[in-house]
């Protein structure tokens, strides 16, 4: 990992927090090319170091969207438990994986929901 000066990183940070919000997720998208590539991080590591970061960024965005009632509560407990059993399975997928499998899903991935974006 390279040496970066914190007042990058908390700007950075700062940036991935507002799409956070903003968008209501997909700060990983951000995180993991930025990790990787800008700082150094190994792919491994960048997603592992995204998804602990996305955590409280998470928190305190459903924090808000909760103060101001935009949560549908039908959905949230399907989506909820099927995003923590998916958690588990690909934090353990990510350890046995190598680097470069990883970095090859991730950004065909990326590439996919880009395409269906402009799609649909």
């Amino acid at each position: 990992m390279k040496k970066v000066k914190f007042r990058y990183i908390l700007i950075w940070g700062a940036v991935i927090g507002i799409i956070n919000g903003f968008l209501g997720g997909g700060g990983g998208m951000i995180v993991v090319p930025l990790l990787n590539k800008l700082f150094g991080f190994q792919q491994k590591e960048a997603q592992a170091t995204a998804i602990f970061v996305i955590l409280p960024i998470s928190i305190a965005s459903s924090i808000i969207y909760l103060k101001h009632n935009t949560v549908d509560f039908g959905a949230e407990w399907g989506v909820l438990l099927g995003v923590i059993a998916g958690g588990v399975i690909g934090s353990l997928l990510l350890s046995k994986l190598s680097n470069v499998i990883i970095k090859f899903i991730f950004t065909t991935l990326m590439i996919l929901a880009g395409i269906s974006l402009l799609i649909f």
